[in-house]
């Protein structure tokens, strides 16, 4: 009587020199159905991670209360990028819910909003959204414009951006296609003169073409070389990626002062001189930009349209640089006073030296990142002495240090504790 052959419990096929089958206490599997439920289990464990940050959604007001801890000031450009991030969120989870909906008269698609950032260099726009990829649970990317040239020539494509989506989100599609991309110095992307006919732009006005369908929303192909867990090229959904485009846009003033005195004065010799944004704020001119604006810049029409959510970030005056030295969590007067208590020095540093600290970043013209290179040349002789200093407890940086009448002050054992009990 001859033995009834194996056969796999999931398809039916018999063990045969050709399939070898997976024993069990009471069936066998082949390899195929191996591969096929490996596939099945890992698109659920995709699923579950992808749904992740749908369950601790923070609403707008919460969102920007985590900014706040970190940033001070621009509460209307954190409002904007609160309201859009939890929108963003919503579009997910109604996605989430019904990834299948089909559109009847009682649907509406919900279409993204894409953010355009502008401001000053130093206003905070990367730092905006590097803290946003610490707070959100999906994956963010910060991608550098000035790197990225047209499909064909040196330098990186805009489809390495979508890559480095991927590889953020540790090659899950389903998370990756839920994710933020802020692409950092697109005003460095404005086409080139008029006069220039008969040659490539293709770090500019071409890169914006190529952002075109990134930014709306296509499938877009990806080479899978050097992706995480992938063995073919990937196809990526971009309709539900949340894009953000900041920059400094350097020269917009002379644009905005020119627009904003159009009609402010009178016409003939009896009419008044017009200075240029007289009526309204310096420190607040980018609040007055408009997509043509925009379009006299060098952007094109169909890249501003892409962005309809335009806000902008002011400049820094004394008391915001003042509040951004000490107040925020990891302000740089608790960065610098943790690398002294690392030696065991308490550093002290003046109210009237940190306003000469904010006033001198204000001459240097780079808004909040001219704090940090003060700093730096204030305390760099002394970092470099106090490692080698015996007994010295303290020291204190004051407003003559500032401006460079005197040195900072090394307190030796004792007398810190002194000056603490003095200034509290």
């Amino acid at each position: 009587m001859s033995q009834k052959k194996a056969h796999c419990s999931f398809c039916g096929q018999e063990q045969s020199p050709d399939l070898p089958l997976i024993a069990g206490e009471e069936g066998h599997i082949c390899e195929e159905c191996v591969r096929l439920a490996s596939q099945v289990v890992g698109s659920w464990g995709r699923k579950r991670a992808a749904a992740k940050p749908l369950q601790n959604l923070l609403k707008p007001v919460e969102l920007k209360a985590q900014l706040d801890r970190y940033i001070i000031g621009q509460d209307h450009a954190k409002e904007t990028l609160a309201v859009a991030v939890y929108n963003h969120f919503k579009r997910l989870s109604m996605d989430q819910a019904n990834p299948k909906m089909q559109l009847c008269t009682q649907e509406v698609e919900i279409e993204k909003s894409n953010i355009l950032l502008l401001g000053p260099s130093g206003t905070g726009k990367t730092l905006l959204a590097s803290t946003l990829a610490r707070i959100v649970g999906v994956p963010i990317v910060i991608a550098d414009a000035t790197t990225l040239t047209q499909a064909g020539y040196v330098g990186d494509d805009v489809e390495s951006i979508l890559a480095r989506l991927v590889d953020s989100a540790e090659g899950n599609l389903e998370l990756a296609e839920w994710g933020i991309v802020y692409i950092d110095e697109i005003d460095k992307l404005a086409r080139v003169g008029e006069s220039s006919h008969g040659t490539r732009d293709v770090s500019g006005e071409g890169v914006q073409q190529a952002l075109l369908k990134l930014v709306e929303g296509a499938r877009v192909k990806l080479s899978a070389k050097g992706a995480k867990g992938q063995g073919n090229d990937l196809l990526l959904d971009t309709r539900n990626i949340l894009f953000i485009a900041g920059g400094a846009f350097a020269g917009m003033e002379g644009l905005l002062e020119k627009r904003l005195a159009v009609g402010a004065g009178g016409i003939g010799f009896h009419a008044e001189p017009v200075v240029p944004g007289s009526d309204h704020d310096p420190l607040r001119l980018f609040e007055q930009v408009e997509p043509d604006d925009l379009r006299h810049f060098g952007l094109i029409p169909e890249f501003i349209g892409r962005f309809p959510i335009i806000t902008a970030l002011h400049a820094l005056d004394e008391e915001a640089l003042l509040r951004i030295l000490t107040e925020p969590r990891n302000a740089l007067v608790r960065q610098y006073q943790r690398l002294f208590q690392l030696e065991g020095v308490e550093l002290t540093i003046t109210e009237e030296a940190l306003r000469q600290i904010a006033r001198q970043a204000i001459e240097r013209g780079t808004g909040a990142r001219g704090l940090r290179a003060v700093l730096e040349g204030l305390l760099r002789r002394t970092m470099y002495e106090i490692p080698s200093i015996e007994g010295a407890t303290g020291c204190v940086l004051d407003a003559d240090v500032v401006l460079g009448t005197g040195t900072v002050t090394i307190l030796p054992e004792g007398e810190a504790s002194k000056m603490n009990e003095a200034s509290g």
